[in-house]
């Protein structure tokens, strides 16, 4: 054998070897490519379901917006009304305070007014008697 013929039987070898490797890897491929095809129709028939309900939830989301923003005013008045309730109340608060402190400050005096009767009618009575 000349050395031609050794490289050529080397070549047909190395290239008989090659398509053996590459016959199950094409068929890989293919079952793959297959696959990915199945894969992008089943994706393609459950999305577009999916976007029609997005599409009907953005609907709906715009229209309780819509309203929610019609009522933010009426939330507004009903807010300062609280705050002007709990301003009357804590004003109604004090008042009851300083009424109750006015009263209390008369009790005192009126019990001390009436031990301070007693004690000058008792001390009257004493000297006239004692007398």
């Amino acid at each position: 054998m000349t050395l031609t013929e050794i490289a050529l039987l080397v070549i047909v070898i190395t290239f008989a070897v090659l398509v053996l490797a590459l016959v199950p890897t094409l068929l890989a491929v293919r079952k793959s490519a297959a696959s990915v095809g199945s894969l992008a129709d089943m994706v393609h028939n459950e999305l577009r379901p999916t976007l029609k309900e997005l599409s009907t939830l953005v609907a709906e989301l715009k229209t309780v917006s819509a309203g929610v923003s019609e009522h933010t005013d009426d939330v507004r008045r009903f807010m300062l009304s609280l705050g002007e309730a709990g301003e009357n109340l804590h004003t109604i608060n004090r008042t009851v305070g300083v009424v109750t402190g006015v009263l209390s400050s008369a009790s005192v005096w009126v019990t001390g007014a009436k031990v301070a009767g007693k004690y000058a009618i008792e001390r009257y009575l004493k000297k006239r008697g004692g007398k």
